[in-house]
C-alpha cells in the first residue's frame, strides 16, 4: 500500500494552472480573484445626536493629521501606507511604505 505524495497539488484544479515537468500546477489560477482595497483617510466617533445635526458644509474632524500617511488595506488588513495624489482629475494614492511579508504574516495571528 503506497501513501499519496501530499507535497504536490495534482489534477482537478481547473483551468488556467500550467503544469511544470512534475505535473504540479502553478498558482496562476488565483491571480484573478478580486480583493477589496480600502484607503483609510481617518476615523471619527460621533454620537447619534451629532450625526443627526450634520448638514451640507459640516466638517467632521478625523483622527489623522493633515500630511500623515494614509493606510492601504486589502481585505481589511494593512498592507501599505501612502499619500494622496491626483491623476487625470481623480484621486489616487502613491505608496510610500509597503509592509514586509513578515509584517503581513504577523497581522494574521
Amino acid at each position: 500500500m503506497s501513501t499519496p505524495n501530499l507535497g504536490k497539488i495534482e489534477g482537478g484544479l481547473g483551468q488556467g494552472g500550467d503544469q511544470n515537468q512534475d505535473g504540479v500546477h502553478s498558482l496562476d489560477f488565483i491571480l484573478d480573484i478580486p480583493l477589496k482595497i480600502t484607503v483609510e483617510l481617518g476615523r471619527a466617533r460621533m454620537s447619534v445626536r451629532d450625526i443627526l445635526q450634520l448638514a451640507q458644509g459640516s466638517v467632521v474632524e478625523l483622527s489623522k493629521f493633515a500630511g500623515e500617511p494614509l493606510e492601504v488595506m486589502v481585505n481589511d488588513r494593512l498592507v501599505a501606507r501612502g499619500e494622496v495624489v491626483t491623476v487625470n482629475e481623480k484621486f489616487g494614492i502613491r505608496l510610500t511604505d509597503i509592509l514586509s511579508p513578515m509584517e503581513r504574516i504577523e497581522q494574521l495571528k
